[in-house]
């Protein structure tokens, strides 16, 4: 028997009670468990510091209180990786500043192209009103709330396909511009170093005839109970099923490029591609620890996951140590 499955290992989570009950699933527990991994609920109403031991924590909480709680876990354990910081996580919940470092990313492949949508912040109604802020902006354009903390305000979006559907927006706002993108998005979920690359359905194309007797504004939960689940109803099915994934190599290159530039290992990101190049993609959203039961195979990904993270941990303080040690012996 190997070291790694001769130990166990303990890797605390702390999440809200909506996230545990979608992520912590039974498959997840027992996989997990089956490699060496035991994962432990961190307890809420219980300082951080008094609960463990762990050899990892992971979460999706936020606040200054649990950025304290954090901060003193640190102090006295050092070697306990904490997944993630949470300074580079705010960064997502603003649609702004999520997508930023986007456009500071260095490929080292040339065959596809990649960036973001032209996109504007629109702060108030002056500004919404002011038609020198406004006036390079191309119709359609997608109205996102600017914050994205995964609530239920912050999923109300809009699709305004004119100047007076402008006038149904509530800012601040992030006004995007909607790329034609063959009714398919490409979800990019990350773990580390693992990737994983699916199709879902999204909006329809709008042609320039459509765009010329469409209504004014259509809210995404609209649009939402357009699409039905019937295969057999729903022509945008056989979208999803002739669309090809993008590139292996490139989602995988632009996937580690972007997990370390936002610092971040657990996230997913939004991918469409621009109808108008084929080989260009645009990432249109960033998600912290997303969705992850909604990925083929999670259990096993996610595991995989951790037990890089501990593993690599481990070996970094036997490195450290020996290196001591020889010094020592040298001294």
């Amino acid at each position: 028997m190997s070291e790694q499955q001769a130990r166990r290992y303990r890797v605390g989570y702390a999440l809200a009670p909506k996230k545990v009950q979608s992520f912590i699933q039974d498959s997840l527990l027992n996989h997990a468990k089956d490699r060496g991994i035991d994962l432990i609920p961190v307890q809420l109403t219980k300082p951080l510091i008094e609960q463990g031991p762990f050899d990892c924590i992971i979460h999706k909480l936020s606040g200054q209180e649990w950025k304290q709680q954090l901060d003193d876990y640190s102090l006295r354990n050092p070697n306990v990786p904490i997944i993630d910081p949470l300074e580079p996580i705010d960064r997502l919940h603003n649609r702004i500043s999520m997508l930023q470092v986007v456009n500071q990313l260095n490929l080292c492949q040339q065959a596809e192209s990649f960036g973001i949508p032209d996109q504007i912040f629109v702060q108030d109604f002056k500004t919404l009103n002011d038609p020198t802020v406004l006036q390079d902006l191309k119709f359609p354009v997608i109205a996102k709330p600017l914050v994205a903390d995964g609530s239920a305000n912050s999923h109300q979006m809009s699709l305004v396909f004119n100047k007076e559907g402008l006038k149904g927006l509530n800012p601040p706002v992030v006004l995007q511009e909607f790329v034609n993108h063959g009714g398919v998005i490409f979800k990019v979920y990350v773990a580390g170093d693992h990737v994983t690359c699916v199709k879902r359905k999204s909006l329809r194309d709008i042609s320039e005839e459509k765009l010329g007797i469409s209504q004014n504004l259509l809210s995404f939960s609209q649009i939402s109970n357009l699409i039905t689940k019937d295969r057999n109803d729903d022509p945008s099915w056989k979208l999803i099923e002739e669309a090809q994934l993008p590139p292996v190599t490139f989602i995988n290159e632009l996937a580690s490029a972007l997990g370390k530039a936002l610092k971040l290992h657990l996230f997913n990101f939004d991918v469409i591609r621009d109808s108008r190049i084929g080989n260009r993609y645009l990432i249109i959203d960033i998600n912290y620890f997303p969705g992850y039961a909604k990925m083929p195979s999670y259990e096993t990904v996610f595991t995989d996951f951790l037990i890089d993270i501990v593993c690599r941990r481990r070996s970094e303080m036997e490195t450290a140590e020996m290196k001591e040690e020889a010094e020592g012996i040298a001294s």
